[in-house]
């Protein structure tokens, strides 16, 4: 096998793990060759023992199935730095039942790393301290079962409780899962009630049962996670009010949650803030950490009678 060749099959399969369905004509495009090299480099691939699986079509195409032994994984620089933080993070994450695992991952992998890696991986290590009590726990093959489903366009059915503890049955087409840094979310087209909804993972009953595929319909829209920030900072809060902040986006953005509010740049020194609360009574103190002055566009009445109640009562301790 020549160098050119060695070198084409490790590309083949970069690609092949980079997406689910390939079609030949498109595999043949990436590399620069006919049709028939890519059928023959397929056969090396078997012949190494890659369970590469003809698909169905009028074209033809290739898909990387899985095998009775899992085969080397081909990573970049980059993809192995990625996969070794994120097994570190991993093992003292919010998903339970990896973390022994994620460790033995990790292990594996630091050994087989190259110096330049190593170093680059021990480096992140070395600054990153976790910080435990980020959210709640949730169920690794929960998780694995909806990122599956959201990857090959499968529904799902599962039982679902509200915020008030109210059980209801759900059936689904997942979409994409969006991490906060403290929970998982899933969005999803409900097809009882004909709309987009998000879901809080955590409050997913055991794991969801899949079935069919469908269609994937227009996502709700373009940046999923902003999306998924305004659904959980608005929707779920009583008290609500949008402000127009003498600060810029960034810098408002150390002290302002994604998973409490929503922030809008204006320009570089002045920003637009959508915040919400379940209790009332601790609103005008949060927004006094920020530092910053501010001014309300929106708000309900009792919310602007509770600022000045307080605003007041600050005003006469001091005089």
């Amino acid at each position: 096998m020549t160098t050119g060749t060695s070198a084409r099959l490790l590309r083949l399969l970069s690609l092949l793990q980079a997406r689910r369905d390939w079609p030949g004509a498109d595999l043949a495009d990436r590399l620069r060759v006919d049709v028939r090299t890519v059928r023959r480099d397929v056969e090396r691939l078997r012949e190494l023992g890659y369970p590469v699986h003809a698909t169905p079509g009028v074209a033809g195409g290739y898909r990387l199935g899985a095998g009775a032994a899992l085969p080397p994984l081909l990573l970049d620089d980059d993809e192995a730095v990625a996969v070794a933080v994120g097994l570190r993070t991993a093992a003292n994450g919010t998903v339970s039942g990896i973390e022994e695992t994620s460790v033995r991952a990790l292990t594996k992998l630091e050994q087989v790393l190259p110096a330049r890696l190593r170093h680059r991986v021990a480096a992140l290590n070395t600054a990153m301290i976790p910080l435990g009590g980020g959210g709640p726990v949730i169920d690794a093959e929960a998780l694995t079962v909806i990122a599956s489903a959201c990857r090959d366009h499968q529904r799902l059915r599962f039982g679902y409780r509200s915020h008030n503890g109210e059980v209801s049955e759900r059936h689904i087409e997942p979409l994409r899962l969006v991490h906060t840094g403290r929970r998982w979310y899933l969005v999803a087209f409900d097809l009882d009630r004909d709309d987009w909804r998000t879901f809080r993972v955590d409050r997913i009953d055991a794991v969801p049962d899949t079935s069919f595929r469908f269609t994937p319909r227009e996502p709700p829209a373009e940046d999923l996670a902003a999306y998924v920030s305004r659904r959980i900072t608005s929707s779920p809060y009583p008290h609500q009010m949008v402000l127009r902040v003498n600060s810029s986006a960034d810098a408002l953005a150390e002290y302002v949650s994604p998973t409490v509010g929503t922030i809008e740049a204006i320009d570089e020194h002045i920003c637009r803030v959508r915040v919400g609360s379940n209790d009332l009574s601790v609103m005008p103190y949060y927004l006094a950490h920020w530092d910053v002055d501010f001014v309300v566009e929106e708000a309900p009445d009792e919310v602007k009678d509770r600022l000045r109640l307080v605003a007041d009562r600050f005003a006469r301790a001091v005089d």
